[in-house]
C-alpha cells in the first residue's frame, strides 16, 4: 500500500494458568503487532505470533526479520515483492492489516452478519492438566452451555484419560455433548490404532493429529482403520495447498482439515486449503494458534464469512493475563462481537520496537 507507514510491537502474553500439551508446558507467548497508518489517519492492525515447537517461522532470528520487513515497508518496498514463503505469521499479519486498513480500520476486516451481532458457533477447548482437573473443567463448560468439548490428550497414561471420558460421558451423552480430541502427534505409529479403538467406546466425533506428522505411511493406514474421524493440524504446517494438498487428501484419506492461518500463511492461503477439501469432499474448521486478542479478531471475522457450520476454535482469548481488551465475547457456546465494547491496543511507550523514521 502506498503512503502507508508501519510500526512494531511486541508484547509477552503470559498465560492466566499453566498451559500444557503434549509436546511440554507453554508460559509465555510473544505477540508482535503491526501498526499501518495512512495519511488520512486510518489505522489498521496486524499480528505476526509464530508458535514456538510448531510454527516454521518460530526462529531466533524471527524478531530481527521482522523488524528489517517493516524497514523496508517503510522505504516503500510493496509487500507483495518481499519473499515471505518461510514467514507464515507475517504472510498473516500483512493481509491482515493491509484488510484492516482498507476497511477504514477500527479492527473490522470484514462486512459480515458477525460484526451485527450473529454469533459464531465454537468448541469449549479443556487444556492439559491432571485429568481430574480436565474432568472438571469439561464438566463446567458444559453446563455453561457448549455442546462441543474439545480436550488435548496424549501426556497422561492412556488408562487415566480414557476413565476421565468415561466420566464426562457418564454426565453428558453424545446426544447432548460431542466430543473433538487433540493429541498433536503424541501416540507412535504402533499403538495409535489400539488407542484409538479405546477411545472410540466414548462416541467421539473426531481425533486431531494422533501421530506426529511426516509419516504418510502410517497416517494413510491409521486414517484407512481408525474407528474415529482423523482430523489433520501439524501435518499442513509448510505446505502448499495448491501443490500439495491433493497427494495429502488422497493418500490418507483424512476427514477433517484444521486450519490456523499464523501457521498456514494467512487467510488467503487457508482459503486454498477450503478449496482443496471441497474438491476431495472433505470438511474443515478453523481455530486460532495462541494469538492475541487482534489475531484471534482477524481470524474471526474471516471465519464468519465461511458460513462453516460446525464448531470453530475460537475460544483463546481469554488465555492470557494480559490479553488487549477486545469486543469479542465467549459465552456458551458461542463468540460473540459486542460492538459497544472498546479495544485496548499496546502501549508505544513499553511496547514499541520499530518506530516511525
Amino acid at each position: 500500500m502506498k503512503n502507508v507507514r508501519y510500526q512494531l510491537f511486541k508484547r509477552s502474553l503470559a498465560f492466566s494458568f499453566e498451559a500444557k500439551t503434549s509436546r511440554g508446558a507453554i508460559q509465555t507467548h510473544d505477540a508482535y503487532l503491526i501498526k499501518a497508518s495512512t495519511p488520512k489517519g486510518i489505522i489498521g492492525w496486524g499480528e505476526a505470533s509464530p508458535l514456538k515447537g510448531l510454527s516454521i517461522d518460530a526462529t531466533p532470528q524471527f524478531e530481527n526479520q521482522l523488524k528489517e520487513i517493516i524497514s523496508n515497508l517503510n522505504q516503500g518496498i510493496d509487500a507483495r515483492e518481499l519473499d515471505l514463503s518461510k514467514l507464515p505469521s507475517v504472510r498473516f499479519s500483512l493481509e491482515t492489516v493491509h484488510l484492516d486498513v482498507a476497511n477504514g480500520g477500527q479492527m473490522r476486516l470484514f462486512n459480515s452478519t458477525f460484526l451485527q451481532g450473529t454469533p459464531q458457533y465454537m468448541n469449549g477447548l479443556v487444556w492439559m492438566n491432571t485429568p481430574q482437573h480436565m474432568l472438571e473443567e469439561a464438566i463446567l463448560k458444559a453446563q455453561a452451555g457448549y455442546d462441543c468439548i474439545k480436550f488435548k490428550i496424549g501426556a497422561h497414561e492412556h488408562d487415566e484419560e480414557c476413565r476421565m471420558l468415561e466420566q464426562f460421558r457418564k454426565k453428558f451423552n453424545a446426544n447432548k455433548v460431542q466430543i473433538r480430541l487433540d493429541a498433536n502427534g503424541a501416540f507412535l505409529p504402533d499403538e495409535a490404532l489400539p488407542k484409538l479403538k479405546d477411545l472410540h467406546a466414548f462416541t467421539i466425533h473426531s481425533i486431531e493429529q494422533p501421530i506426529a506428522p511426516k509419516q504418510m505411511e502410517a497416517m494413510q493406514e491409521i486414517c484407512a482403520k481408525s474407528p474415529i474421524n482423523i482430523a489433520l493440524d501439524e501435518e499442513l504446517i509448510g505446505l502448499n495447498p495448491n501443490t500439495d494438498a491433493g497427494n495429502l487428501l488422497a493418500k490418507t484419506g483424512a476427514h477433517f482439515l484444521i486450519l490456523k492461518p499464523t501457521l498456514l500463511g494467512g487467510l488467503a492461503a487457508a482459503e486454498d486449503w477450503i478449496k482443496q477439501t471441497q474438491k476431495y469432499n472433505r470438511q474443515w474448521w478453523a481455530t486460532s494458534a495462541l494469538e492475541s486478542n487482534i489475531g484471534l479478531n482477524a481470524i474471526a471475522q474471516w471465519t464468519a464469512t465461511q458460513n462453516n457450520p460446525l464448531p470453530q476454535g475460537l475460544g483463546t482469548g481469554a488465555l492470557y493475563s494480559n490479553n488487549f481488551e477486545t469486543p469479542l465475547l465467549a459465552e456458551k457456546g458461542y463468540l460473540y462481537y459486542i460492538a459497544t465494547k472498546n479495544w485496548t491496543l499496546p502501549e508505544e511507550k513499553e511496547e514499541l520496537i520499530v518506530h516511525l523514521s
